[in-house]
């Protein structure tokens, strides 16, 4: 009886340690632009699940600052008083650049969401995150919200 119970413990300690690593990293697929028929897996970690967070050069503040600068509002959305948030996904690389910019949650008109992705897409490099020591690509949301 014992012997049994050990077993079972320990294969749900060995089916939790299992869950628990693999909740932090995820697949997402990308597409290659030059040929639109070759798509590819890169393995990304959540922003909560890593040592040391990426980060915009100058912080939060720069991050903010960055947004309200080159944000534009579109003037189709401006013209008829269209407001929204947009939420988008992101992947700071091992290097630092922002890539596979996607719309999680996007705003009433497609030109707010097309205008959140051209900002982001215009970030420059971000200090990378970091897991034991070595950079890793990270998977950040940030919302970028358009009012009159």
């Amino acid at each position: 009886m014992h012997r049994f119970l050990r077993i079972d413990c320990l294969l749900t300690f060995v089916v939790l340690c299992v869950v628990a690593a693999t909740g932090q990293v995820r697949h997402v697929t990308t597409v290659n632009p030059l040929s639109r028929s070759q798509q590819g897996y890169v393995e990304v970690y959540e922003f909560d699940y890593v040592d040391v967070q990426p980060q915009f050069p100058g912080g939060e503040h720069g991050l903010i600052n960055f947004i309200n600068q080159t944000r534009e509002y579109p003037y189709h959305a401006y013209k008829n008083k269209i407001q929204g948030r947009v939420v988008c996904s992101f992947i700071v690389g091992t290097d630092g650049k922002v890539s596979n910019v996607r719309v999680i949650r996007g705003a009433a008109d497609e030109s707010l969401n097309r205008e959140a992705m051209r900002v982001i897409s215009e970030m420059p490099r971000w200090t990378v995150g970091k897991v034991d020591g070595q950079a890793v690509p990270v998977r950040c949301v940030l919302p970028i919200a358009f009012r009159l």
